[in-house]
């Protein structure tokens, strides 16, 4: 099973501890933030529909749609 994490539309850097979050997979949201910068997130991505047709995330989702979820990972594990 594919552990969550809250991700929050608008970064509490740019101003949105309080706002709206989204559950995302943890291998999703480490790949927004690798990809996006925060005030990028904050001005151009701050809702979820914007977020799924970021340019920079398309060929990153095009992938993670044809993929099993269980089986992603782009962090290490605990040695």
């Amino acid at each position: 099973m594919q552990h969550t994490s809250r991700h929050h539309l608008v970064p509490r850097e740019e101003g949105g501890r309080h706002g709206p979050t989204v559950a995302l997979c943890q291998p999703c949201h480490s790949t927004v933030h690798l990809l996006l910068d925060n005030r990028e997130l904050a001005r151009r991505y701050c809702t979820i529909e914007l977020l799924q047709g970021a340019e920079e995330l398309q060929k990153y989702l095009h992938w993670v749609r044809r993929s099993k979820i269980e089986r992603i990972r782009n962090r290490r594990g605990k040695r």
